[in-house]
């Protein structure tokens, strides 16, 4: 769902919300769907115990392979999509979201 809503057409995107002068629609929309990304996919490596490296290093590499994932977002859309170009602030976006998702993990099952 990610890798679709990110590849849509620019033109298909709302502008910016007069709410958020500094951030855009996009540059939330991108921090808030990798925030839920690296949240689950931290859960979802925490339950898992096929693999124990995986398991005791889960917040690690859901964020390595979470801001891998928004990276290579950001290539396809500046090579192979159309009216689509990759941003660096979508980058950082993409990274705050991650950084927050590990936050609200923390927040709800270790603090």
């Amino acid at each position: 769902m990610i890798l679709l809503t990110t590849l849509l057409p620019s033109t298909s995107l709302p502008s910016t919300l007069s709410i958020w002068e500094i951030l855009s629609f996009d540059s939330f929309a991108h921090a808030f769907m990798f925030c839920v990304l690296c949240f689950l996919m931290i859960v979802g490596l925490t339950k898992q115990f096929t693999y124990p490296h995986l398991h005791h290093y889960a917040i690690r590499a859901s964020l390595v392979i979470s801001t891998s994932f928004g990276i290579a977002i950001e290539l396809m859309q500046h090579f192979f999509i159309y009216g689509r170009q990759g941003d660096i602030v979508d980058i950082m976006a993409n990274t705050i979201g991650c950084l927050l998702g590990i936050v609200l993990f923390k927040w709800i099952y270790i603090w």
